[in-house]
């Protein structure tokens, strides 16, 4: 029960802070005219929709939200870097290091985790693997 907890809350977290800081980069985008918008959208629909499965399945555990000094930290990351570029491949590059970090950490939790967890939360936790993976390769495509 506690490394499916441990689990599904490393699912929440990952998700909530993809969703926040996709979410920071489409309105640093707002006003420019960048085709990687709508899959900018697809990426923060699905970093919602996982944020939202895994906290329901943590039903009675409230999931613990990263710091507001990572958020800021990160926003301003984001902000700098859009600034300083914001071609295509620019976003391009900055999401898929982000998708990556983090399928690289859920990739890590699944294993550690593979023979305490409920098949559920295991299958959530590849489902959230694969979106990451497909998010990357159709970011490819703006390199």
């Amino acid at each position: 029960m506690k490394e499916t907890n441990e689990l599904l809350e490393h699912i929440y977290k990952d998700a909530a802070m993809g969703r926040y800081t996709s979410m920071q980069l489409a309105e640093d985008l707002k006003t420019k005219d960048n085709k990687i918008k709508n899959a900018l959208e697809d990426i923060v629909k699905e970093y919602k929709n996982f944020e939202k499965k895994a906290k329901d399945s943590l039903k009675n555990n409230t999931p613990t939200e990263e710091s507001f000094m990572a958020k800021m930290m990160a926003k301003r990351g984001i902000k700098k870097e859009v600034e300083k570029d914001n071609s295509d491949s620019a976003i391009a590059k900055m999401l898929i290091e982000g998708l990556t970090m983090g399928s690289l950490e859920v990739e890590a939790k699944i294993k550690d985790y593979e023979k305490e967890s409920s098949h559920e939360t295991l299958k959530l936790a590849k489902d959230f693997l694969k979106f990451q993976e497909k998010a990357i390769e159709t970011l490819k495509k703006y390199l």
